[in-house]
């Protein structure tokens, strides 16, 4: 992907925006007692939070698996976000596959519960770095 550090930031920025905005979806659902989408919206936020890194670094995966991907390439190996970040990505993943996909999936007020924390957790680490690559760009 060949465009500009400026439009990269500003990208980065959009995405950003629109984790935090899934992530206040994600509660208004967990409040409304809809699990199954406070799990989703909880998921979707992380992977947009993931994506705001991403193209700081010029790369723009189509998939989800490719965004899990260049997120354990480029940061995870590279020891710059903690390795338990991968972990609960990816738990979270399943989750929003077992609830999207899965006809008798039932889920608790623990288990979103439990998914909201973990798109907090996910934000909050990668958008540090974010912010350290941006600064060191500036």
């Amino acid at each position: 992907m060949n465009i500009s550090i400026k439009d990269k930031k500003v990208l980065s920025d959009v995405r950003m925006d629109r984790a935090r905005e899934f992530l206040a979806d994600a509660y208004a659902n967990f409040k409304e007692r809809r699990y199954r989408t406070a799990v989703n919206r909880a998921y979707y936020a992380s992977l947009s939070a993931i994506r705001a890194l991403l193209i700081l670094e010029g790369i723009n995966p189509e998939t989800h698996e490719g965004v899990l991907t260049m997120l354990s390439l480029r940061f995870i190996k590279t020891e710059i976000i903690p390795v338990h970040i991968i972990k609960i990505f990816k738990t979270l993943f399943s989750k929003r596959t077992d609830v999207d996909y899965g006809d008798f999936d039932t889920t608790s007020s623990a288990d979103a519960e439990e998914s909201l924390k973990s798109a907090e957790e996910i934000i909050e680490a990668i958008d540090i770095v974010r912010k350290k690559l941006i600064a060191e760009t500036s």
